[in-house]
Protein backbone atom coordinates (compact mmCIF):
# COMPACT_ATOMS: atom_id res chain seq x y z
CA UNK A 1 0.00 0.00 0.00
CA UNK A 2 1.23 3.55 -0.70
CA UNK A 3 2.71 5.31 2.31
CA UNK A 4 0.81 8.47 3.24
CA UNK A 5 2.87 11.57 2.62
CA UNK A 6 3.46 13.50 5.86
CA UNK A 7 6.34 14.56 8.09
CA UNK A 8 6.14 11.46 10.25
CA UNK A 9 6.45 9.12 7.26
CA UNK A 10 9.28 10.76 5.34
CA UNK A 11 11.76 8.16 6.52
CA UNK A 12 9.47 5.35 5.41
CA UNK A 13 8.98 6.39 1.80
CA UNK A 14 10.26 4.00 -0.87
CA UNK A 15 13.95 3.81 -1.62
CA UNK A 16 14.99 6.22 -4.34
CA UNK A 17 12.54 8.96 -3.37
CA UNK A 18 14.48 12.09 -2.37
CA UNK A 19 13.11 13.61 0.85
CA UNK A 20 13.95 16.78 2.82
CA UNK A 21 17.09 16.43 4.90
CA UNK A 22 16.47 19.69 6.75
CA UNK A 23 14.49 20.07 9.97
CA UNK A 24 11.13 21.39 8.77
CA UNK A 25 10.10 22.13 12.36
CA UNK A 26 12.90 24.70 12.50
CA UNK A 27 11.84 26.59 9.38
CA UNK A 28 10.37 30.08 9.75
CA UNK A 29 8.36 31.95 7.10
CA UNK A 30 9.67 34.68 4.85
CA UNK A 31 7.49 34.38 1.75
CA UNK A 32 3.75 34.39 1.15
CA UNK A 33 2.86 32.89 -2.21
CA UNK A 34 -0.61 33.54 -3.63
CA UNK A 35 -1.75 30.94 -6.14
CA UNK A 36 -0.63 27.50 -4.99
CA UNK A 37 -1.08 25.70 -8.28
CA UNK A 38 1.18 23.05 -9.74
CA UNK A 39 3.55 25.52 -11.38
CA UNK A 40 4.62 27.23 -8.19
CA UNK A 41 5.21 23.95 -6.40
CA UNK A 42 7.29 22.56 -9.29
CA UNK A 43 9.26 25.73 -9.78
CA UNK A 44 9.75 28.48 -7.17
CA UNK A 45 9.11 26.15 -4.21
CA UNK A 46 11.65 23.71 -5.63
CA UNK A 47 14.42 26.34 -5.90
CA UNK A 48 13.88 27.26 -2.25
CA UNK A 49 13.74 23.59 -1.25
CA UNK A 50 17.10 23.05 -2.94
CA UNK A 51 18.64 25.86 -0.90
CA UNK A 52 17.21 24.34 2.26
CA UNK A 53 18.70 20.98 1.31
CA UNK A 54 22.08 22.77 1.35
CA UNK A 55 21.39 24.11 4.85
CA UNK A 56 20.48 27.60 3.66
CA UNK A 57 17.41 29.89 3.55
CA UNK A 58 15.89 28.33 6.66
CA UNK A 59 14.12 31.62 7.45
CA UNK A 60 12.51 31.92 4.00
CA UNK A 61 9.86 29.20 4.17
CA UNK A 62 6.67 29.67 2.17
CA UNK A 63 3.18 30.31 3.46
CA UNK A 64 0.66 29.44 0.76
CA UNK A 65 -2.40 31.55 0.05
CA UNK A 66 -5.35 31.93 -2.29
CA UNK A 67 -8.27 34.30 -2.77
CA UNK A 68 -10.71 32.03 -4.62
CA UNK A 69 -13.31 29.80 -2.99
CA UNK A 70 -11.95 26.67 -4.66
CA UNK A 71 -8.49 27.34 -3.18
CA UNK A 72 -9.90 25.97 0.08
CA UNK A 73 -9.89 22.41 -1.30
CA UNK A 74 -6.21 22.72 -2.22
CA UNK A 75 -5.46 24.01 1.26
CA UNK A 76 -7.19 21.01 2.83
CA UNK A 77 -5.31 18.55 0.63
CA UNK A 78 -1.93 20.08 1.44
CA UNK A 79 -2.63 20.59 5.15
CA UNK A 80 -3.48 16.89 5.47
CA UNK A 81 0.04 16.04 4.29
CA UNK A 82 1.92 18.74 6.22
CA UNK A 83 2.18 20.91 3.06
CA UNK A 84 4.54 18.46 1.40
CA UNK A 85 4.45 17.87 -2.36
CA UNK A 86 5.84 15.02 -4.44
CA UNK A 87 7.48 16.26 -7.62
CA UNK A 88 7.75 13.63 -10.34
CA UNK A 89 10.22 14.44 -13.09
CA UNK A 90 9.13 12.93 -16.40
CA UNK A 91 12.27 12.37 -18.43
CA UNK A 92 12.14 10.12 -21.52
CA UNK A 93 15.15 8.33 -19.99
CA UNK A 94 13.23 7.57 -16.78
CA UNK A 95 11.15 9.15 -14.03
CA UNK A 96 12.21 10.18 -10.52
CA UNK A 97 10.45 11.51 -7.44
CA UNK A 98 11.41 14.19 -4.94
CA UNK A 99 9.44 15.44 -1.93
CA UNK A 100 9.58 19.24 -1.55
CA UNK A 101 9.15 20.67 1.94
CA UNK A 102 9.75 24.41 1.59
CA UNK A 103 6.09 25.30 2.29
CA UNK A 104 5.09 25.19 5.95
CA UNK A 105 1.59 26.66 6.05
CA UNK A 106 -1.43 27.85 4.09
CA UNK A 107 -3.53 30.86 5.05
CA UNK A 108 -7.24 30.07 5.60
CA UNK A 109 -9.47 30.99 2.66
CA UNK A 110 -12.10 33.44 3.85
CA UNK A 111 -14.29 36.24 2.61
CA UNK A 112 -12.57 39.59 3.03
CA UNK A 113 -9.14 37.91 3.16
CA UNK A 114 -8.48 39.01 6.74
CA UNK A 115 -6.13 36.13 7.53
CA UNK A 116 -4.13 36.74 4.36
CA UNK A 117 -3.80 40.46 5.09
CA UNK A 118 -2.64 39.73 8.65
CA UNK A 119 -0.06 37.22 7.41
CA UNK A 120 1.39 39.63 4.84
CA UNK A 121 1.43 42.44 7.42
CA UNK A 122 3.79 40.38 9.61
CA UNK A 123 7.25 41.98 9.23
CA UNK A 124 8.79 38.49 9.02
CA UNK A 125 7.28 38.29 5.52
CA UNK A 126 9.71 39.95 3.15
CA UNK A 127 8.39 38.73 -0.21
CA UNK A 128 4.82 38.32 -1.44
CA UNK A 129 4.81 36.36 -4.70
CA UNK A 130 2.04 35.44 -7.10
CA UNK A 131 1.12 32.93 -9.78
CA UNK A 132 -2.43 33.98 -10.64
CA UNK A 133 -2.23 33.44 -14.47
CA UNK A 134 -1.84 36.00 -17.21
CA UNK A 135 -5.53 36.84 -17.13
CA UNK A 136 -5.60 37.57 -13.40
CA UNK A 137 -4.06 41.06 -13.41
CA UNK A 138 -7.10 43.20 -14.35
CA UNK A 139 -5.40 44.56 -17.46
CA UNK A 140 -7.16 45.96 -20.49
CA UNK A 141 -6.72 43.27 -23.22
CA UNK A 142 -5.72 45.78 -25.90
CA UNK A 143 -3.56 48.27 -24.01
CA UNK A 144 -2.35 45.94 -21.22
CA UNK A 145 -2.84 48.86 -18.82
CA UNK A 146 -4.50 48.50 -15.43
CA UNK A 147 -8.30 48.47 -15.81
CA UNK A 148 -9.97 49.99 -12.72
CA UNK A 149 -13.48 49.32 -14.04
CA UNK A 150 -13.63 45.64 -13.11
CA UNK A 151 -16.29 44.96 -10.45
CA UNK A 152 -13.78 43.27 -8.14
CA UNK A 153 -11.47 46.28 -8.30
CA UNK A 154 -14.36 48.65 -7.65
CA UNK A 155 -15.29 46.49 -4.64
CA UNK A 156 -11.74 46.71 -3.27
CA UNK A 157 -11.69 50.49 -3.64
CA UNK A 158 -14.97 50.75 -1.73
CA UNK A 159 -13.95 48.13 0.86
CA UNK A 160 -10.18 48.38 1.31
CA UNK A 161 -10.19 46.45 4.60
CA UNK A 162 -12.10 43.48 3.16
CA UNK A 163 -10.90 43.12 -0.43
CA UNK A 164 -11.75 40.37 -2.90
CA UNK A 165 -8.56 40.39 -4.94
CA UNK A 166 -5.00 39.39 -4.17
CA UNK A 167 -3.92 42.92 -5.10
CA UNK A 168 -6.42 44.51 -2.75
CA UNK A 169 -5.14 42.26 0.04
CA UNK A 170 -1.54 43.24 -0.73
CA UNK A 171 -2.42 46.95 -0.62
CA UNK A 172 -4.25 46.44 2.69
CA UNK A 173 -1.24 44.60 4.17
CA UNK A 174 1.15 47.30 3.00
CA UNK A 175 -1.12 49.91 4.61
CA UNK A 176 -0.89 48.04 7.93
CA UNK A 177 2.89 47.79 7.69
CA UNK A 178 3.15 51.50 6.99
CA UNK A 179 0.89 52.32 9.95
CA UNK A 180 2.95 50.06 12.24
CA UNK A 181 6.26 51.55 11.14
CA UNK A 182 7.40 48.38 9.34
CA UNK A 183 9.07 48.32 5.96
CA UNK A 184 7.43 47.21 2.73
CA UNK A 185 7.75 43.74 1.22
CA UNK A 186 8.89 42.88 -2.29
CA UNK A 187 5.98 42.20 -4.66
CA UNK A 188 7.12 39.40 -6.97
CA UNK A 189 5.13 38.26 -10.01
CA UNK A 190 5.92 34.78 -11.29
CA UNK A 191 3.37 34.81 -14.13
CA UNK A 192 3.91 34.70 -17.88
CA UNK A 193 3.43 38.41 -18.53
CA UNK A 194 5.78 40.69 -20.45
CA UNK A 195 7.36 42.86 -17.78
CA UNK A 196 5.49 40.95 -15.07
CA UNK A 197 6.98 42.93 -12.20
CA UNK A 198 6.28 46.22 -13.94
CA UNK A 199 2.68 45.12 -14.61
CA UNK A 200 2.24 44.09 -10.98
CA UNK A 201 3.56 47.51 -9.92
CA UNK A 202 1.02 49.22 -12.20
CA UNK A 203 -1.84 47.22 -10.69
CA UNK A 204 -0.78 47.69 -7.06
CA UNK A 205 -0.09 51.41 -7.43
CA UNK A 206 -3.15 51.96 -9.60
CA UNK A 207 -5.38 50.35 -7.00
CA UNK A 208 -3.60 52.08 -4.09
CA UNK A 209 -4.05 55.51 -5.70
CA UNK A 210 -7.79 54.93 -5.88
CA UNK A 211 -7.81 54.13 -2.15
CA UNK A 212 -5.22 56.48 -0.61
CA UNK A 213 -2.81 58.64 -2.62
CA UNK A 214 -0.37 58.95 0.30
CA UNK A 215 -0.27 55.17 0.72
CA UNK A 216 0.39 54.77 -3.00
CA UNK A 217 3.31 57.20 -2.75
CA UNK A 218 4.74 55.24 0.21
CA UNK A 219 4.45 51.95 -1.68
CA UNK A 220 6.11 53.46 -4.76
CA UNK A 221 9.02 54.68 -2.63
CA UNK A 222 9.49 51.60 -0.45
CA UNK A 223 8.29 48.44 -2.22
CA UNK A 224 10.03 46.80 -5.17
CA UNK A 225 8.63 44.85 -8.11
CA UNK A 226 11.29 42.70 -9.79
CA UNK A 227 10.67 41.39 -13.28
CA UNK A 228 11.25 37.69 -13.84
CA UNK A 229 10.97 34.94 -16.41
CA UNK A 230 9.79 31.48 -15.36
CA UNK A 231 9.92 28.33 -17.47
CA UNK A 232 8.99 24.72 -16.79
CA UNK A 233 6.26 22.64 -18.45
CA UNK A 234 3.98 21.43 -15.65
CA UNK A 235 0.84 19.49 -16.63
CA UNK A 236 -2.35 19.65 -14.61
CA UNK A 237 -2.80 16.88 -12.05
CA UNK A 238 -5.49 14.37 -12.98
CA UNK A 239 -6.16 10.64 -12.63
CA UNK A 240 -3.00 9.72 -14.54
CA UNK A 241 -0.75 11.71 -12.20
CA UNK A 242 -2.51 10.44 -9.09
CA UNK A 243 -2.09 6.89 -10.32
CA UNK A 244 1.58 7.48 -11.09
CA UNK A 245 2.42 8.70 -7.58
CA UNK A 246 0.50 5.76 -6.09
CA UNK A 247 2.52 3.37 -8.26
CA UNK A 248 5.66 4.92 -6.80
CA UNK A 249 4.40 3.95 -3.35
CA UNK A 250 3.51 7.46 -2.16
CA UNK A 251 0.09 8.48 -0.89
CA UNK A 252 0.03 12.09 -2.14
CA UNK A 253 -3.30 13.77 -2.87
CA UNK A 254 -1.65 16.68 -4.72
CA UNK A 255 1.39 15.43 -6.66
CA UNK A 256 2.99 17.45 -9.45
CA UNK A 257 4.61 16.16 -12.62
CA UNK A 258 7.09 18.25 -14.60
CA UNK A 259 9.58 18.06 -17.41
CA UNK A 260 13.34 17.72 -16.94
CA UNK A 261 13.92 21.41 -17.66
CA UNK A 262 13.59 24.40 -15.37
CA UNK A 263 14.63 28.05 -15.74
CA UNK A 264 14.14 31.15 -13.62
CA UNK A 265 15.63 34.53 -14.54
CA UNK A 266 15.18 37.25 -11.92
CA UNK A 267 15.87 40.96 -11.73
CA UNK A 268 17.71 41.72 -8.47
CA UNK A 269 15.30 44.29 -6.96
CA UNK A 270 14.32 43.10 -3.47
CA UNK A 271 13.68 45.77 -0.86
CA UNK A 272 13.80 43.38 2.11
CA UNK A 273 16.33 40.78 1.00
CA UNK A 274 15.88 37.45 -0.80
CA UNK A 275 17.07 33.85 -0.77
CA UNK A 276 20.24 33.11 -2.74
CA UNK A 277 18.26 31.46 -5.53
CA UNK A 278 21.24 31.64 -7.88
CA UNK A 279 22.93 29.01 -5.70
CA UNK A 280 20.10 26.64 -6.67
CA UNK A 281 20.40 27.36 -10.39
CA UNK A 282 18.37 30.53 -10.95
CA UNK A 283 19.84 33.31 -13.08
CA UNK A 284 20.06 36.81 -11.58
CA UNK A 285 20.22 39.18 -14.53
CA UNK A 286 19.41 42.65 -15.84
CA UNK A 287 18.47 41.01 -19.17
CA UNK A 288 15.16 39.62 -17.96
CA UNK A 289 13.30 41.29 -20.83
CA UNK A 290 15.38 39.45 -23.46
CA UNK A 291 14.97 36.06 -21.75
CA UNK A 292 11.29 36.82 -21.26
CA UNK A 293 10.69 37.82 -24.88
CA UNK A 294 12.32 34.63 -26.14
CA UNK A 295 10.30 32.45 -23.81
CA UNK A 296 6.95 34.21 -24.15
CA UNK A 297 7.08 34.63 -27.91
CA UNK A 298 8.52 31.22 -28.74
CA UNK A 299 7.32 28.86 -25.99
CA UNK A 300 4.04 30.43 -24.87
CA UNK A 301 3.30 31.75 -28.34
CA UNK A 302 4.34 28.42 -29.85
CA UNK A 303 1.95 26.63 -27.53
CA UNK A 304 -0.92 28.76 -28.86
CA UNK A 305 0.17 28.18 -32.46
CA UNK A 306 -0.03 24.40 -32.11
CA UNK A 307 -2.93 24.10 -29.65
CA UNK A 308 -5.58 25.55 -31.98
CA UNK A 309 -5.07 23.15 -34.90
CA UNK A 310 -4.68 20.27 -32.46
CA UNK A 311 -8.03 21.10 -30.84
CA UNK A 312 -9.71 21.45 -34.24
CA UNK A 313 -8.40 18.03 -35.24
CA UNK A 314 -9.22 16.38 -31.91
CA UNK A 315 -5.65 15.69 -30.76
CA UNK A 316 -5.50 15.28 -26.99
CA UNK A 317 -1.92 15.90 -25.86
CA UNK A 318 0.92 18.21 -26.83
CA UNK A 319 3.39 15.42 -27.58
CA UNK A 320 0.82 13.82 -29.89
CA UNK A 321 0.37 17.23 -31.50
CA UNK A 322 4.09 17.44 -32.23
CA UNK A 323 3.94 13.93 -33.72
CA UNK A 324 1.57 15.32 -36.37
CA UNK A 325 4.07 16.36 -39.08
CA UNK A 326 1.98 19.24 -40.42
CA UNK A 327 1.56 20.86 -37.00
CA UNK A 328 5.22 20.35 -36.13
CA UNK A 329 6.19 21.97 -39.44
CA UNK A 330 3.78 24.83 -38.72
CA UNK A 331 5.43 25.44 -35.35
CA UNK A 332 8.98 25.36 -36.71
CA UNK A 333 8.29 27.52 -39.78
CA UNK A 334 6.48 30.25 -37.84
CA UNK A 335 9.01 30.18 -35.01
CA UNK A 336 12.10 30.29 -37.23
CA UNK A 337 10.89 32.58 -40.02
CA UNK A 338 8.35 34.90 -38.40
CA UNK A 339 9.08 35.00 -34.67
CA UNK A 340 12.87 34.56 -34.37
CA UNK A 341 13.65 37.80 -36.28
CA UNK A 342 11.91 39.69 -33.48
CA UNK A 343 13.76 37.93 -30.62
CA UNK A 344 17.26 38.72 -29.31
CA UNK A 345 19.92 36.20 -28.38
CA UNK A 346 20.42 35.60 -24.67
CA UNK A 347 23.62 34.34 -23.03
CA UNK A 348 24.16 30.78 -24.22
CA UNK A 349 21.08 30.59 -26.47
CA UNK A 350 20.12 31.80 -29.96
CA UNK A 351 16.48 31.89 -31.10
CA UNK A 352 17.15 29.09 -33.60
CA UNK A 353 18.69 26.87 -30.92
CA UNK A 354 15.72 27.65 -28.66
CA UNK A 355 13.33 26.42 -31.35
CA UNK A 356 15.18 23.09 -31.40
CA UNK A 357 15.02 22.93 -27.60
CA UNK A 358 11.27 23.61 -27.65
CA UNK A 359 10.73 20.99 -30.34
CA UNK A 360 12.37 18.45 -28.04
CA UNK A 361 10.48 19.62 -24.95
CA UNK A 362 7.07 19.74 -26.61
CA UNK A 363 7.68 16.25 -28.04
CA UNK A 364 8.49 14.61 -24.68
CA UNK A 365 6.15 11.58 -24.59
CA UNK A 366 6.37 11.34 -20.80
CA UNK A 367 4.71 14.74 -20.38
CA UNK A 368 1.00 14.15 -20.96
CA UNK A 369 0.34 17.87 -21.17
CA UNK A 370 -3.13 18.31 -22.60
CA UNK A 371 -4.06 20.49 -25.52
CA UNK A 372 -6.99 21.72 -23.48
CA UNK A 373 -4.72 23.04 -20.70
CA UNK A 374 -2.42 24.76 -23.18
CA UNK A 375 -5.33 26.28 -25.12
CA UNK A 376 -7.03 27.60 -21.97
CA UNK A 377 -7.54 31.38 -21.78
CA UNK A 378 -6.36 32.05 -25.30
CA UNK A 379 -7.78 35.55 -25.00
CA UNK A 380 -4.98 36.32 -22.53
CA UNK A 381 -2.29 34.10 -24.02
CA UNK A 382 -2.64 35.17 -27.65
CA UNK A 383 -2.76 38.83 -26.67
CA UNK A 384 0.28 38.42 -24.40
CA UNK A 385 2.49 36.15 -26.52
CA UNK A 386 1.43 36.19 -30.20
CA UNK A 387 -0.06 39.61 -30.97
CA UNK A 388 3.06 41.54 -29.85
CA UNK A 389 5.07 39.66 -32.50
CA UNK A 390 2.44 40.46 -35.14
CA UNK A 391 2.68 44.13 -34.21
CA UNK A 392 6.46 44.00 -34.59
CA UNK A 393 6.10 42.27 -37.97
CA UNK A 394 3.60 44.87 -39.17
CA UNK A 395 5.88 47.71 -38.07
CA UNK A 396 8.91 46.15 -39.75
CA UNK A 397 7.14 45.03 -42.90
CA UNK A 398 8.31 41.51 -42.07
CA UNK A 399 6.68 38.17 -43.06
CA UNK A 400 3.45 37.45 -41.16
CA UNK A 401 1.42 34.93 -43.17
CA UNK A 402 2.02 32.17 -40.59
CA UNK A 403 1.20 34.48 -37.71
CA UNK A 404 -2.01 35.50 -39.48
CA UNK A 405 -2.76 31.80 -39.96
CA UNK A 406 -2.30 31.25 -36.21
CA UNK A 407 -5.05 33.79 -35.58
CA UNK A 408 -7.30 32.19 -38.17
CA UNK A 409 -6.79 28.81 -36.49
CA UNK A 410 -7.69 30.34 -33.12
CA UNK A 411 -10.83 31.86 -34.64
CA UNK A 412 -11.73 28.52 -36.24
CA UNK A 413 -11.24 26.75 -32.91
CA UNK A 414 -13.43 29.27 -31.10
CA UNK A 415 -16.49 28.29 -33.13
CA UNK A 416 -16.63 25.46 -30.58
CA UNK A 417 -16.90 22.64 -33.11
CA UNK A 418 -14.11 20.33 -34.34
CA UNK A 419 -13.80 19.15 -37.90
CA UNK A 420 -15.32 15.81 -36.92
CA UNK A 421 -18.39 17.63 -35.59
CA UNK A 422 -17.64 17.09 -31.89
CA UNK A 423 -17.98 19.94 -29.41
CA UNK A 424 -15.07 21.95 -28.03
CA UNK A 425 -16.14 22.71 -24.49
CA UNK A 426 -15.84 26.29 -23.20
CA UNK A 427 -12.20 27.00 -22.42
CA UNK A 428 -11.84 30.73 -21.90
CA UNK A 429 -13.21 33.28 -19.41
CA UNK A 430 -14.84 35.08 -22.36
CA UNK A 431 -15.71 31.96 -24.36
CA UNK A 432 -19.23 33.07 -25.29
CA UNK A 433 -17.93 36.32 -26.77
CA UNK A 434 -15.25 34.44 -28.72
CA UNK A 435 -17.79 31.99 -30.11
CA UNK A 436 -20.03 34.80 -31.32
CA UNK A 437 -17.14 36.54 -33.05
CA UNK A 438 -15.82 33.29 -34.54
CA UNK A 439 -19.20 32.33 -35.96
CA UNK A 440 -19.67 35.77 -37.48
CA UNK A 441 -16.16 35.58 -38.96
CA UNK A 442 -17.00 32.42 -40.90
CA UNK A 443 -18.79 34.62 -43.44
CA UNK A 444 -17.08 37.91 -42.63
CA UNK A 445 -13.48 37.28 -41.47
CA UNK A 446 -13.00 40.89 -40.40
CA UNK A 447 -15.60 40.32 -37.65
CA UNK A 448 -12.94 38.41 -35.68
CA UNK A 449 -10.41 41.23 -35.94
CA UNK A 450 -13.02 43.75 -34.89
CA UNK A 451 -12.52 42.50 -31.33
CA UNK A 452 -10.64 45.74 -30.81
CA UNK A 453 -9.94 44.98 -27.16
CA UNK A 454 -7.58 42.28 -28.49
CA UNK A 455 -6.37 43.52 -31.86
CA UNK A 456 -6.57 47.30 -31.60
CA UNK A 457 -5.07 48.90 -34.71
CA UNK A 458 -4.02 45.53 -36.14
CA UNK A 459 -7.59 45.25 -37.39
CA UNK A 460 -6.87 48.23 -39.68
CA UNK A 461 -3.65 46.90 -41.16
CA UNK A 462 -4.43 45.89 -44.73
CA UNK A 463 -1.63 43.33 -45.09
CA UNK A 464 -2.41 41.49 -41.87
CA UNK A 465 -6.19 41.65 -42.38
CA UNK A 466 -5.88 40.27 -45.90
CA UNK A 467 -3.61 37.39 -44.80
CA UNK A 468 -5.97 36.56 -41.94
CA UNK A 469 -9.07 36.61 -44.15
CA UNK A 470 -7.43 34.39 -46.78
CA UNK A 471 -6.32 31.89 -44.13
CA UNK A 472 -9.70 31.71 -42.38
CA UNK A 473 -11.57 31.37 -45.67
CA UNK A 474 -9.24 28.55 -46.72
CA UNK A 475 -9.68 26.77 -43.38
CA UNK A 476 -13.46 26.64 -43.86
CA UNK A 477 -13.22 25.81 -47.56
CA UNK A 478 -10.35 23.31 -47.63
CA UNK A 479 -9.91 22.04 -44.06
CA UNK A 480 -7.11 22.43 -41.54
CA UNK A 481 -4.67 19.85 -42.85
CA UNK A 482 -4.88 21.20 -46.39
CA UNK A 483 -4.13 24.73 -45.18
CA UNK A 484 -1.24 23.58 -43.01
CA UNK A 485 0.20 21.60 -45.91
CA UNK A 486 0.03 24.64 -48.19
CA UNK A 487 1.83 26.82 -45.63
CA UNK A 488 4.41 24.50 -44.10
CA UNK A 489 4.46 21.37 -46.26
Amino acid sequence: MPIKLCNANLGDLPEGVTVPTYDRAGLTPGIVHIGLGNFHRAHQAWYLHRLMMAGKAQDWAIIGAGVRVFDAAQRERLAAQDYLTTLIELDPKGSSAEVVGSMIGYVPIEEGNGALIAQMADPAIRIVALTVTEGGYFLDPATKAFDPSHPDIRHDVANPDSPRTAFGAMVAALARRRAAGHGAFTCQSCDNLPGNGTKLQEVILGLARLIDADLAAWIAENATFPNSMVDCIVPATGPRELELVQEMGIGDAAPVTHENFRQWVIEDKFCAGRPAWEEAGATISDLVHDYEAMKLRMLNGGHQVIAAPAEILGIRTIHETMAHPLIRNLFRKIALEEVAPHVHDVPGMTPAAYVDLLDERFSNPKIADTVRRVAFDGSSRHTGAVLPVIRDAVKAGAPLDGLALSQALWARMCTGVREDGSTIEPNDPVWEDLVRAAQAARDTPQAWLEQRHFYGSLADDARFSKAFAQALTALWRDGTESVLRAYAG
